[in-house]
């Protein structure tokens, strides 16, 4: 094969069998679940990196079931997103993600940055309740509780929060371990339709673990929760930072 062949075909891992297609990706009936929660400013500012800028010491925990997406499948994902400020510029700095399929755990990193790790999230309803839960092995990591469909939320307000810029911290090692990308990477959701946003009383625990460290943000009061119902592009990113230049 001949070097030509593989600049044309290289895309992602591995080259003959690739562990995902190229994107954009569409999700079809994408469930969330986002609870806001306030926490220690100082908790916050040893995670969230310069140049993004904390707005409030909030923190937005969020599970998500993704039962139709374009070449990842069938899976779930749970995870912490801090609301940032970059260059006047409001959205969400994604802290840390668990989930339980390979295809978006590799595309995930390799593409975007998102800080993807292998776990066992759920989300789900029981009886009157929506659910969320978060299993690091054997382990019980965080449960979130939502009172189901409770009361409906304004639809452009739930619209204008989805459509809000993220933030990403994209690192790839070099061969010899030292950083090759180190960059800040911006990307926005396309194409939403939103089917349906409501809200409820909610509650949220976060359980230390060493390996899921998301009770170093610790909860100190819950301040409001959503359950959104959409269908959705995620579109690929652009580099906004270079921490290597």
């Amino acid at each position: 094969m001949k070097a030509e062949e593989v600049r044309k075909r290289a895309f992602s891992m591995p080259l003959h069998s690739p562990a995902y297609p190229p994107g954009p990706y569409r999700f079809v009936n994408r469930e969330y679940l986002i609870i806001t929660y306030r926490t220690d400013r100082a908790a916050l500012e040893k995670v969230v990196p310069k140049p993004l800028e904390i707005v409030e010491p909030l923190v937005k925990y969020e599970f998500i079931r993704m039962p139709d997406s374009t070449g990842f499948g069938d899976y779930t994902e749970t995870g912490q997103v801090i609301p940032v400020r970059f260059r006047g510029e409001d959205g969400g700095y994604t802290h840390a993600m668990f989930l339980d399929d390979d295809p978006p755990i590799a595309g995930g990193r390799e593409l975007w940055g998102f800080p993807k790790k292998l776990a066992q999230p759920t989300l789900r309803v029981a009886h009157d309740t929506l659910l969320g839960t978060l299993d690091y092995g054997p382990v019980r990591v965080v449960t979130g509780t939502m009172g189901y469909k409770h009361q409906t939320v304004a639809h452009e307000a739930a619209l204008q929060a989805m459509a809000q810029p993220s933030f990403l911290l994209k690192i790839i090692p070099h061969v010899d371990g030292t950083p090759r990308i180190c960059e800040l990477v911006r990307y926005k959701l396309g194409d939403i339709t939103l089917k349906g946003a409501w809200t409820g009383p909610a509650a949220l625990s976060l359980f230390p673990h060493a390996l899921a460290p998301v009770a170093d943000l610790p909860v100190l009061e819950v301040v409001s929760a959503v359950h959104l119902l959409a269908d959705l592009t995620l579109n690929l990113g652009e580099v906004v930072f270079d921490y290597l230049a």
